[in-house]
């Protein structure tokens, strides 16, 4: 498990918050922070912080915390840098400012290695007497039409349906089901036998 730990004051007190790759959420693979409750996972009283502010995911490619901003008019100063679109990685010693007094600091950060799942479709039984025969490589077929064709053996697992889709769709979401990609899990599709 992947996990950052978060520490900021809110309405005088210091308070603390783990989060982890693997965490459920209001929007899966992802930590949402801002003012709504309805939407948000940390929420925060300062009212010069946006309803819907930040979001924080575990990049699986770069093996690390993003922070990503949601808010372009109230862009959020991450390690001393505004962030008006896009994503930064964050480290230990990290801070986000948000608003005109929230800072919330990056007191701990542990990474694990990446763990790949490997889907393999069933066996079929083998007679004692059979010969086994060589594998070759294959591509996975899409079994609809609205199924990307996977690009080699690899593809992303969508953190909310579990379908997996090619690797260009990152940056534009599960075909399925819309969720941001940024959180999936790298899985190899083994070849049919």
């Amino acid at each position: 498990m992947n996990a950052l730990t978060l520490q900021w004051h809110d309405a005088g007190q210091e308070k603390t918050q783990q989060i982890s790759d693997c965490q459920a959420s209001k929007n899966p693979g992802t930590f949402r922070i801002g003012r709504d409750p309805l939407q948000c996972d940390l929420v925060l009283s300062d009212g010069t912080v946006s309803r819907l502010h930040i979001e924080i995911f575990f990049h699986q490619q770069q093996q690390n915390f993003h922070v990503r901003n949601l808010k372009p008019g109230n862009p959020p100063l991450v390690d001393g840098r505004q962030l008006f679109h896009g994503e930064m990685p964050l480290r230990g010693g990290s801070t986000i400012r948000l608003g005109q007094q929230t800072e919330i600091k990056v007191v701990g950060v542990a990474n694990n290695a990446i763990a790949t799942t490997i889907i393999t479709p069933p066996t079929p039984p083998v007679r004692p007497q059979s010969v086994p025969q060589a594998h070759h490589h294959q591509h996975f077929v899409p079994t609809s039409p609205t199924e990307p064709e996977q690009q080699g053996d690899y593809g992303l697992e969508c953190p909310k349906c579990h379908k997996v889709s090619s690797p260009e769709h990152l940056q534009v979401g599960c075909p399925w089901c819309g969720t941001s990609l940024a959180a999936a899990v790298s899985v190899l599709v083994a070849p049919e036998r």
